[in-house]
Formats: C-alpha cells, structure tokens, sequence
C-alpha cells in the first residue's frame, strides 16, 4: 500500500512527530542526541539563521560534516530555510570539496570547528565565494539563531530542487544530481515504508555515509517520515557494529554488499550468530551475490533483504518483499509507482532472461544533472532515466543486474561480465574481496584482470586460484592477470571504481 500520508513538507512532518511524541529520540550519535520536539525546534532556529544571513530560497549550502547528529540537522535546516543541501565526504579531498563547492555554486559550507580555516583557506586559494561557518556537536553561530520571533520559510513546494547529491564517480568525475523532497519521499511511501514496514517503532543502525543517496533517502528522510528512531555511527567499523548490536537494541540494519561480507567474516570467526533485536537487514548500493545473501541468511537467521537503487532516481527501483518468494542474486521487483524495462539497443523490450539496457520512469526520478543540460539531455529522454545498467528480468518479473555498459569486458569480441568472474573469484576460499577490470591486450583489445584481497593469515596461490576459476569459468572469462592488494577503492555506497584499479594495472 502506497503510504501517500508520509508525501508532505519536511517542517510539516516534523511538527506532526514533535506534537504526537515530542520526547521520543530522533537521531542519536555517540555525543549527543535530539528528540523530535527538540529537533524540529534546532531546525527552525538554524532556518532562521540561514535567512538572516543572506540564504536566499534556491540557494546552494554544503554539508562538509561527517555522520553525525549535526549532518541530520542541518539538512534538515536548509531545507527548511528554502535552500538546497549540497552533501560533501568529510573524507573528500581538496580538490574534490573544491569541484564541488564551486559546480554547485554554494553560497556557504558548513564544516566542523578543526576544519574551517583549512576549508576558508581552500575557498580563498581558489577564488570560491562560499562562506564558511563551523558547526559541531549541535553548537556555532548557527546554533544560536536569527531573530526569535521570526519563523522559517518552510517552503511547501516539495517538487523544488532540495539537495543536490553527486554521483559515485566510479568512471571519472561526479555530476550533481538534483533532487526533490517529493521524489525522495516517493520512495520512502511505496518502498520503505511498506515493503519494509518503516514505523515508529523502528530503531535504525545506520553506518551509511549520510552525503550518499541511499543513506539521504533512508537513514534522514525516511526516519523522519516515519518516526522512526536512529543512532548513526561516524564510520562503518565492524567490531564497533558487533559491540552496538550486542549492547543495544535495534531493529533494522540497512548497508552495502561489503558491510554485510565483512560482518558475515568477523561474526563466524568470532562464533557471534546474533544481530540482538534485528529483524532486517537492507542491502543496496551494489550488486548483491545470491551466495553472500543465503549463508548471511542462515548464520544470522535475519532476512537480508536486497533491491537496486541509484542516485538519478532518489534510490530505489526495485526491492524484494519479506514476504513471498524472494529469489537470491536477484534484486527484487519495482517499487510501486515505478515502469522499469530492460531494452535492447533500439529501446525494444527484450525478452524474459535476455540481457539489456535498464531503463526507469517514475516520480522518484531526478530533476536532472546540475548545469548539465546535455548529460540531462543524454540520460533522460521521454521521461525515461537510462541507468547504463545492464539487467534481465526473469518470467516472474525479477530483475537481476548483470554489470555496466560501460564496465563490460570486450576479449576478442566476446562479452564478459565482471560480476560473474567476480563470483567466482569470490568463493576460492583465501580470498577476503575481489575486483574485476579490463585491461588492455595488444590484440584481443582487452582480458580480465584481478585484484584480490587475501583472509587475515593467508596467502593467495595464483596457481591454484587460476584453477579454480579455470572449473568455475569458461576459458574467456578466466582473469590473466591476478593483483595481491591491502584493499579496494570503493565508493560511499560500495561500488567498484574500477577505472583507479584500471589505472593501478597500467602503472603495474
């Protein structure tokens, strides 16, 4: 059932939460947390500030804050002073904060306290006109206010620009993606809600990064709709989600397909079987191996739920239910509201179990890329977002993500499929994590290669391993090339950048 009562201003469904449960926790860290009276009261002290101080409704402020109350706040405060929310990594680099402050064209940033002379300096270096204002553990100028007797914008136009949130960059360089509060909350009633059962009652561990998508989508705005309670952790650690799960009590546990492997290895290895007051896990943000998925299953005895998800359309595409017959390796069904096809090269619909162009229509899609009307022009036409994903839908209507247009491998003409070696690769057992690029040959064009990471204490024999992917692949698709690594460059959601390993093989 669509939850069309959960679609309004984000100040109206706030005030409906502090008026009902005014002392019931929203968002909780490790310094500090807000009830939702107390929350809605911040925000509105905050809007009032932004206003005071030149914010104009439309206008761009960044986010330079890592997970935190704090971040939760002041999106929220924007929002609510007409502006629109540009999340930035804490962890993102000078260049990087740079490119975005100045694509976006922020008229301020808000960082911490030991990084506003560092980011005032960057603004000046490179001519930005942001002003800086710290922010930390819920103090700043910010903090104290406007006028007092004045009240927010709190604008009622949620099909506006919100939140400008930039891509993966798992090709190259990000694209700002504008988003509204209306497309957001369309997935949070016809996905989180229902199929979920996102309800007050509910006590989320998020270590999602809040500046990504997924993590803006679920652990802020969906929060906030439902009332849902949440305690965000700064960074994902393993042993620190093992000791919150064990101390406290949660009920869901949203992440990517690396935390769920991770935590699957540290549990077995520690005997640890229980997730305490779980009852689901949420995975999107990368594919989902259907192997990964049933032994999590079934050492945890916790559904681990997966669906597809990306930035263009507020997150959610397709989702599989708690209930019913749910198909391991594949991402689910599309959310309600949502016409999702799988097209061949002309935009004809391909058959059931033949390999396609994902394509997506619905009002969870983006306004378009920020400044960039051509790639805006190139990804939506007609209406209808082309992911670059490559996907099949079985007779049952489940979709199954089969890798990226762009991130096909190409040997002597024939198709390989990185997930699929990646699966392979995946299940020798020295193996922790893998990765699988094309590299260039001289005349086959180009031949998989892979980067693996080897368990704690042991040694990856590339011997054996080229073996075992020699029983499990055909010939084509076994890698040539195998790179020991300490890690893998991953984005916030936990997609493969691919083109850094392409780059580390070309040096290597």
């Amino acid at each position: 059932m669509l939850r069309t009562d959960l679609i309004a201003p984000l100040a109206t469904l706030l005030a409906r939460h502090a008026t009902a449960r005014p002392k019931a926790v929203a968002f909780e860290d490790r310094t500090r947390a807000l009830t939702y009276a107390e929350l809605a009261d911040s925000t509105a002290r905050i809007a009032v500030w932004l206003a005071a101080a030149g914010v104009q409704e439309g206008d761009r402020v960044a986010i330079h804050q890592p997970n935190s109350v704090d971040w939760v706040e002041l999106a929220l405060a924007i929002n609510r002073a007409g502006g629109v929310a540009v999340p930035i990594s804490f962890a993102a680099t000078p260049g990087e904060i740079a490119y975005r402050l100045e694509d976006a064209n922020c008229v301020l940033a808000f960082t911490r306290a030991e990084t506003a002379d560092s980011l005032r300096s960057l603004c000046a270096t490179r001519g930005i006109a942001a002003a800086v204002s710290a922010f930390a553990n819920g103090e700043g100028e910010a903090a104290r206010g406007g006028d007092p007797s004045a009240a927010p914008r709190d604008p009622d136009d949620i099909m506006q620009p919100a939140f400008i949130v930039y891509t993966s960059g798992t090709t190259g360089r990000a694209k700002g993606v504008v988003l509204s509060v209306h497309g957001l909350l369309w997935v949070t009633a016809a996905c989180w809600a229902p199929i979920v059962g996102m309800n007050e009652n509910d006590v989320v561990l998020n270590a999602l990064p809040l500046f990504h998508s997924y993590a803006l989508s679920f652990a802020v705005i969906t929060i906030v709709a439902t009332g849902a309670r949440e305690y965000t952790m700064e960074n994902f650690s393993n042993s620190q989600m093992i000791e919150l799960l064990a101390e406290r009590s949660f009920t869901v546990l949203p992440g990517v397909p690396t935390v769920f492997h991770y935590l699957l290895d540290k549990a077995k290895n520690e005997g640890r079987q229980s997730l305490g007051g779980i009852r689901l896990c949420l995975s999107a943000g990368a594919i989902m191996p259907g192997p990964l998925n049933q032994d999590f299953e079934s050492w945890f005895g916790v559904k681990l739920l997966d669906g597809y998800g990306i930035t263009e359309t507020s997150t959610m595409v397709t989702m599989n239910w708690p209930a019913g017959g749910r198909k391991m390796g594949s991402c689910g069904i599309p959310v309600p509201g949502l016409t999702v096809r799988v097209v061949d090269h002309e935009d004809r619909d391909v058959a059931a179990g033949v390999e396609g162009e994902l394509i997506v229509r619905g009002p969870n899609v983006m306004l378009g890329y920020h400044g960039n009307p051509e790639a805006t022009a190139s990804a939506l036409k007609d209406g209808w977002y082309r992911t670059g994903d490559l996907a099949t839908f079985d007779r049952d209507g489940f979709l199954t993500i089969t890798g990226r247009l762009k991130e096909v491998i190409i040997r002597g003409g024939q198709n390989i499929s990185p997930a699929e070696v990646e699966e392979a690769v995946n299940a020798f057992p020295a193996v922790l994590d893998c990765a699988v690029v094309g590299v260039k040959h001289s005349f086959l064009g180009e031949v998989p290669a892979a980067f693996v990471i080897p368990r704690p204490d042991q040694e990856i024999d590339v011997a054996a391993l080229t073996a075992h992917c020699r029983e499990k692949l055909s010939s084509h698709k076994v890698p040539q090339h195998f790179y020991v690594v300490d890690a893998i460059p991953r984005t916030g959601s936990g997609k493969v950048q691919r083109f850094k390993l392409r780059e580390q093989a070309e040096v290597g």
